[in-house]
């Protein structure tokens, strides 16, 4: 009975230890990735991403410069394109990538800047 319950304690531990994001450390490696995984759920009908996209419904394309830095949050965001498309669907697509964290984590304390253009 002890060793069930000693078992029931230590799986969550065990469990929470394997959820660790990748870590990145070379610049264009991080760049690559991020600019990887965006394309990926900017594409993928099943993503929560390509979803509010998707009730947004917008449509164009927008070149954003993205600052990415540790835990693969999003620092900022900034329209590059600027009156080539409605400036409040520019702001909605800038909120959702606001909000999106990337599925690596970087070193602490740098950031990263890219350009990516999105096309819908």
């Amino acid at each position: 009975m002890i060793r069930l319950f000693v078992l029931c304690l230590l799986l969550p531990v065990l469990y929470a230890s394997g959820q660790k994001k990748p870590f990145y450390q070379i610049k264009d490696e991080i760049i690559g990735k991020a600019i990887a995984e965006l394309d990926s759920v900017s594409s993928a009908p099943g993503s929560a991403f390509f979803k509010e996209i998707s009730e947004s419904n917008l449509s164009g394309t927008y070149v954003f410069d993205i600052t990415l830095r540790e835990k693969g949050e999003v620092a900022t965001v900034f329209v590059v394109n600027e009156g080539a498309n409605q400036i409040a669907m520019q702001n909605r697509l800038k909120d959702i990538v606001k909000r999106y964290r990337f599925g690596f984590r970087v070193p602490k304390g740098k950031s990263y800047k890219f350009q990516y253009t999105f096309n819908f």
